[in-house]
């Protein structure tokens, strides 16, 4: 329940001046003084005035701006690739207010909270604005606990009493890829009927340099007889945000599929060999300590051969024979 007098009444400029009054890290203040604004924003909605104009009753009081501020600073310090969260538990009934009484969730939380899952089970308010803000402004999705490995775990508890279930909040740091079989891929498609065929190749080019690991185009029959193409892009999970942003800048497409996919992948080194031509590097791929493959770098043949103005088959047969030669048992 939140009493009327029991916190004092602050505007926006007022709470963005205390942040930036105060000897935070430059990034904390940027990151904090944005949440707030986004807040502002959801209560002039509510209010319908502008967000400066907005007076922060609960919000405003100084345990709430810590919390806000606190929360950056430890996001920046577990510094994870991404967050994620379950569904929200927004309560049951009415909630007191210095404007009175509303129904749980208020206002402010529910604008707050569009677009993401909730639901509501137990008595009371169980999701503050102040809480709605944190989670939605940094969760990239909700759902049940995925596959991952634990490596790191907090508790916090709230005072108030919660009959039948604990009020805490757990969070959890852990590694995917690590709990996963093996390593895991994000495979990035779209398909492509509208765009001139000679942004492929600086496409796929701007995709490479922005960490992708293969890209590939398949041709496609789509919708009203048409031929397209299938832009298939495979990259880091971690990566997958920056695949995007390429996409969407380079492309016609109005969307993307994408899923994580288990591989398996061979050891594999690179060694250099000497052959007639020059030095060419050459990859060795194992498989449980037994060579499966022998590939020479096709760039070095290519390098080698135009030097010596010879067909780069002979090149990489040289290479080949160099390396076997050099491992003959």
């Amino acid at each position: 329940e939140h009493g009327e007098h029991a916190h004092p009444h602050r505007r926006l400029d007022d709470i963005v001046r205390m942040i930036g009054a105060s000897t935070l890290d430059a990034p904390v203040k940027e990151r904090a003084t944005a949440l707030f604004r986004r807040l502002a924003e959801a209560e002039a909605a509510v209010h319908g005035t502008a967000p400066d104009e907005v007076g922060f009753h609960e919000v405003g009081a100084v345990d709430s701006i810590v919390d806000v501020v606190g929360a950056v600073i430890g996001l920046g310090w577990l510094d994870v690739d991404r967050f994620l969260a379950s569904p929200l538990n927004v309560g049951t009934g009415t909630v007191k207010m210095a404007h009175g009484e509303f129904p749980v969730p208020p206002p402010a939380t529910l604008r707050l909270v569009a677009g993401v899952p909730v639901y509501g089970a137990g008595e009371g308010e169980l999701l503050t604005p102040t809480g709605a803000l944190l989670v939605t402004a940094h969760a990239t999705a909700y759902g049940p606990l995925p596959l991952l490995r634990p490596e790191g775990i907090g508790h916090g508890a709230g005072s108030r009493d919660t009959p039948g279930r604990p009020n805490v909040l757990r969070l959890i740091v852990g590694d995917e890829e690590a709990a996963a079989e093996g390593p895991r891929v994000a495979v990035i498609e779209a398909e492509l009927d509208d765009m001139s065929p000679q942004l492929f190749g600086p496409l796929m080019d701007r995709l490479l340099g922005a960490g992708a690991l293969d890209v590939f185009y398949t041709p496609v029959q789509m919708k009203k007889g048409r031929p397209g193409v299938l832009l298939t892009v495979i990259a880091e999970p971690r990566g997958r945000t920056a695949i995007e942003e390429v996409l969407f800048a380079e492309t016609t497409t109005l969307g993307l599929r994408w899923q994580e996919w288990n591989r398996t992948v061979l050891d594999r080194e690179s060694v250099a060999v000497e052959t007639e031509f020059g030095t060419v590097a050459v990859k060795v791929a194992r498989h449980e300590g037994r060579v499966t493959n022998v590939a020479p770098e096709f760039d070095d043949c290519l390098a080698r051969a135009r030097e010596a103005s010879r067909p780069v088959k002979e090149v990489w047969a040289a290479a080949l024979s160099a390396y076997h030669a050099r491992n003959a048992t």
